[in-house]
């Protein structure tokens, strides 16, 4: 088939398309920056498995401050706040430190316990005390518990092994 001749009227007509260039590859040419590429990729996944790891790790954490919270806004009596306050830092402890550690520890040694992982002496010299007499002493409670809400939700976050 021929093609059909130009018209003389269109001045269109005799053109022809400008060839488009190649695409150009997402991927990098040089081996540098393909290593570096690769290298990139691998920190970010290493990074985001740590973490993960780190959240998960860190769950019984998240767990005891919304326990704390939900204890904190209960109304309850001075002394069954103090003795679910007790109990949280118990089985707080007992998820984070191994079981022999701390199964054992009571009264002062308990204290002096929380201290030490805690980096202060508010549980054997200060608010932390009333945590030791809450089962035994209910009348030595104070009505005022947000210091030692306070005081747990401290020890909860920062707390190290």
């Amino acid at each position: 088939m021929a093609e059909a001749p130009a018209d003389a009227s269109d001045p269109v007509a005799g053109l022809i398309d400008i060839p488009l260039p190649a695409s150009i590859s997402l991927w990098p040419e040089t081996w540098t920056s393909r290593s570096t590429v690769a290298v990139a990729v691998v920190a970010l996944v290493v990074s985001v498995a740590w973490m993960l790891h780190q959240r998960r790790l860190s769950r019984y954490r998240r767990e005891a401050l919304a326990e704390l919270d939900r204890i904190s806004r209960a109304p309850i009596e001075p002394v069954q706040l103090a003795q679910k306050l007790a109990v949280l830092v118990r089985r707080t402890a007992l998820a984070a430190f191994p079981r022999q550690q701390v199964a054992q520890l009571t009264g002062p040694a308990w204290l002096d316990f929380l201290d030490r992982s805690y980096g202060g002496r508010e549980f054997s010299q200060g608010v932390g005390r009333s945590l030791e007499v809450a089962a035994y002493q209910p009348l030595g409670l104070q009505r005022d518990q947000l210091p030692l809400i306070e005081l747990i939700r401290r020890w909860i976050k920062v707390h190290h092994a």
